[in-house]
């Protein structure tokens, strides 16, 4: 439960140094960029992953998508948490969860069952509830960024799903390639945004990207020690972390940032805890 706990509370950190990073006018993609450096070493020196095994040209094509899909998606959260609030992120981002579960039985072939499909309703309407207060109007950016971050999130989580059945490549290991891919990725955009002439650099960036990282590895790494310990009944582990990130992120959301949440916000808050607690019964899988 330890590890479960020091998950929840990395990944809300995370959220947090989002809603800072405007506070103190800290450009959020730069510090993005600094961040994969930081969680690449990390998840090298704690893992001690083994990297003699080579991967294929499959394993790099997907190394290399999910990289694009990491940085991206980074990016829109950290413009949600911006623009929504970390409450209303944090439910996009969890609930991304239904996408995994309904490409189980639409991609993949697995059974659906009455509990799942119930959860599954439950969890869009959590995700219509959850549509940012006041700025319903789709032709805006801003009231898309929860739903690119629902959308993207999910999508990662059914690849990084593919990535768990290699054989010849360990996770950890991927995830080293990948956060490497990342930051190569992201300096090659900063050096593109210099010989444009576009980049305005803040040195600044650089610690709060290695902040950033040392929180982005930590919600990792102890996601995947509480998965070793409960082994047995990952779906806890699933629900915890899922519940308790919501939970933790509205109370930061509210009481520290005063986010103001709409009564439709307070039904999809709900609505979301509940689907994700439906998701993750056993009979539901």
């Amino acid at each position: 439960m330890i590890y479960i706990i020091f998950a929840i509370f990395c990944s809300v950190v995370v959220s947090v140094n989002f809603k800072l990073f405007k506070r103190y006018y800290t450009n959020a993609y730069q510090a993005i960029v600094f961040n994969y450096p930081t969680a690449a070493l990390f998840c090298y020196f704690f893992f001690k992953p083994d990297l003699s095994a080579k991967p294929t040209s499959e394993n790099w094509l997907l190394f290399l998508v999910i990289a694009v899909l990491l940085i991206s998606i980074f990016y829109f959260i950290g413009k949600s948490i911006e623009t929504s609030g970390i409450v209303l992120t944090s439910i996009a981002q969890r609930l991304s969860l239904i996408i995994p579960v309904i490409s189980a039985f639409l991609i993949f072939g697995e059974t659906s069952t009455t509990v799942k499909i119930i959860g599954l309703i439950i969890g869009l309407i959590a995700i219509y509830a959850s549509k940012p207060s006041g700025k319903a109007n789709m032709k805006d950016i801003v009231s898309w960024y929860p739903i690119i971050v629902f959308l993207g999130t999910g999508i990662i989580d059914i690849l990084f799903n593919v990535l768990t059945k290699f054989d010849e490549i360990s996770f950890t290991a991927a995830l080293v390639y990948i956060f490497s891919i990342s930051t190569i990725i992201g300096f090659a955009s900063l050096i593109y945004q210099k010989i444009r002439g576009t980049l305005q650099f803040q040195p600044k960036t650089i610690v709060a990207g290695m902040i950033l990282g040392v929180f982005n590895f930590g919600s990792i790494f102890f996601y995947i020690k509480a998965l070793q310990i409960e082994s047995d009944q990952p779906s806890v582990v699933f629900a915890s972390l899922d519940i308790g990130v919501i939970t933790l992120g509205s109370l930061v959301g509210i009481i520290l940032f005063k986010e103001k949440l709409s009564k439709l916000n307070m039904i999809g808050l709900v609505l979301a805890l509940a689907a994700i607690i439906i998701l993750n019964l056993p009979n539901a899988i």
